[in-house]
């Protein structure tokens, strides 16, 4: 196992970024004296020449489309080198633990897992069997603080081959490193609070410093903070900033941060925005106060109003994310979001996908849990999954509006359409807003087409947030 690529680390999607799901866990193997290869299959390939050289093969799976690709991907393996171990780590790997052990697994890890891979890496190489790393459970995860050495980014496609910013001034190429992992906060519809429950981790300071210099010495100009929630420890997250700013002046930086956060920790911002940042993507989710007490996202309608206007103040652009479509939000309220979008100015820094996206809900989440609905709900009102879909990897769910079902499918055809053929956000926003009219019986005259403005909000030419 000490031999060059007899460990193979393989990341499936994380957003269009160079993967922390690799270069965090190959950091940690090299520490104890292993040479594992490394294939990232964003933007690369299935090699059959490295999978056939490995002895261990772990795909890292933080998120849904990973773990879809990444099931895709294990079969393709195992018909290549049927001898090789196979290892699921990452935030929906325990989620799914059975559907993964039943795929062939040989471990399961999750949560700050990266030591119990070396570990499956040693009792592999003294030929004890590797299933005594399998969590058991839909929320089993290790949680044991770990000392980190500085992401090991040797040998992983270079900067250039993954998702960049996208300003005023053209793109520019962007990296990505983790100031804290986990996340204190207990959202219902989230993949992380079965595994961290309410806990969070932080990653020392000259260690992000460290990986970030490394990174602007490969072009980078800009970095995504790639926490759950930058916010979670605001003193840990200024510290980062400060420490990167000074080495750095001229870098750029976007972070992720609850709408409660931006609300609470506003007179941090405007300090943010000068040690470099530009831009903050924030779960708002829903603007309907019901819909946001179900979620338990901590925020509500007004509160968002309160995060825009302080992003705004401090000169952040405020990038949200959205699930609209959930079983409780009504058509009424989607047309209401759309309006409120385009009254406030709002929809120029809205990416058209985010106005498709549909309630996943996977094995483990907290909305499965008997959790009592809002003081004076009708029990009709309680979230009723019909059934696990494995190949979906998600409990189904029925909408009961089936206009709403039926507007979903209509917009993800319509942005994914628009995406495909490069149509400004613009015209996405109100194509959907033409179909959410029409599913609602009322005259296409309401909605009246903008022009683009002069300097579109920075982004990250990857749209997906989830």
């Amino acid at each position: 196992m000490r031999g060059a690529g007899e460990i193979l680390l393989v990341a499936c999607y994380e957003l269009g970024h160079q993967p922390s799901g690799i270069a965090v866990p190959k950091a940690f193997l090299e520490r104890a004296g292993y040479r594992p290869a490394a294939l990232d299959l964003q933007v690369e390939p299935l090699d059959p020449e490295r999978v056939r050289a490995a002895r261990l093969v772990a795909l890292s799976v933080p998120m849904h489309t990973a773990l879809r690709l990444g099931l895709e991907a294990a079969r393709r393996i195992r018909a290549l080198n049927p001898g090789a171990a196979l290892c699921f780590h990452g935030l929906y790997a325990p989620l799914n633990a059975p559907l993964l052990r039943a795929a062939g697994a040989a471990a399961v890890l999750g949560g700050e897992c990266e030591e119990e891979l070396v570990a499956l890496a040693g009792a592999l190489e003294r030929g004890e069997p590797g299933g005594r790393f399998v969590q058991e459970g839909a929320a089993a995860a290790s949680l044991d603080r770990l000392d980190f050495p500085v992401p090991s980014r040797e040998g992983l496609p270079p900067p250039a081959r993954y998702a960049r910013l996208a300003d005023a001034s053209g793109e520019r190429l962007a990296g990505h490193a983790e100031a804290t992992r986990g996340c204190k906060h207990l959202c219902r519809h989230c993949p992380i609070p079965p595994l961290y429950r309410g806990r969070f981790f932080a990653v020392p300071a000259e260690v992000v410093e460290e990986d970030v210099a490394r990174q602007v010495a490969a072009g980078v100009t800009h970095v995504t903070f790639g926490d759950p929630d930058f916010l979670n420890g605001p003193t840990h997250a200024l510290r980062v900033a400060r420490r990167i700013h000074r080495r750095f002046p001229a870098l750029t930086f976007d972070f992720t941060a609850k709408i409660s956060h931006l609300v609470a920790h506003r007179a941090l911002l405007p300090e943010l925005r000068g040690l470099g940042g530009i831009f903050v993507v924030s779960a708002l989710e829903s603007l309907s106060d019901r819909v946001l007490e179900r979620l338990d996202k901590g925020h509500t309608r007004a509160d968002a109003f309160r995060a825009f206007a302080a992003c705004r103040e401090a000169g952040l652009s405020l990038r949200p994310s959205l699930v609209p479509f959930t079983p409780w939000g009504t058509l009424e309220e989607y047309l209401e979001l759309l309006e409120t979008f385009d009254r406030e100015g709002w929809r120029e820094a809205l990416d058209p996908v985010q106005l498709s996206i549909r309630l996943l809900v996977p094995p483990g989440s907290l909305l499965l849990a008997a959790a009592p609905v809002g003081a004076g709900q009708p029990p009709d009102d309680a979230f009723r999954p019909e059934r696990l879909d494995e190949e979906a990897l998600t409990w189904t769910w029925r909408h009961p509006d089936p206009r709403m079902d039926l507007l979903q499918r209509r917009v993800a055809q319509a942005v994914e359409e628009d995406a495909a053929d490069r149509r400004p956000a613009g015209e996405s926003f109100d194509r959907v807003w033409q179909l959410a009219l029409a599913a609602a019986g009322r005259p296409h005259r309401h909605v009246v087409a903008r022009p683009a403005p002069a300097a579109a909000p920075p982004r990250l030419t990857e749209s997906w947030f989830c």
